[in-house]
């Protein structure tokens, strides 16, 4: 049985094209190259969304729970994939989001983890279910279609 790959902030720059404030992922473990993962994200106070989401109530958007899923998503297949000696970055971009449930609030000082798995695949399609956690409890899950673009 193979150990898990833990990729930290720089790795995951080399992999994904965003940059702050829109980079949600701070540390990746690879279960499956190419399959399942998961991400961390650090929330803290100083993420410039809880400006205005919402004074005096900071909770983070649920669109960025459902982006920090899908950063996770693509470094997993990139991780999976031979780097290519032109050194592109790949980038993922939504398809389609379904089944989107939000149970409850993240705020900061919660460490979220994205819980990430490939379900379908065709060619550079790919479609994974991601069920995001603090605390051992999920905070929101989706099933999104994602295409993988260089």
């Amino acid at each position: 049985m193979s150990e898990n790959k833990i990729y930290h902030i720089e790795e995951i720059m080399e992999m994904l094209p965003h940059r702050y404030p829109f980079l949600l992922l701070d540390r990746l473990e690879v279960e499956v190259p190419g399959e399942k993962g998961i991400g961390t994200k650090n929330v803290t106070m100083n993420e410039e969304f809880f400006q205005g989401h919402f004074p005096g109530n900071p909770v983070m958007p649920g669109v960025l729970q459902v982006e920090a899923m899908a950063q996770t998503a693509g470094a997993i297949v990139i991780a999976g994939r031979e780097k290519k000696e032109n050194g592109k970055n790949a980038g993922v971009l939504f398809m389609s989001i379904d089944g989107v449930k939000f149970r409850k609030p993240v705020k900061p000082g919660d460490v979220l983890k994205m819980h990430v798995e490939k379900i379908k695949e065709r060619r550079n399609i790919f479609v994974f279910k991601g069920v995001n956690y603090v605390d051992g409890q999920p905070v929101s899950e989706a099933e999104f279609t994602a295409m993988i673009v260089e």
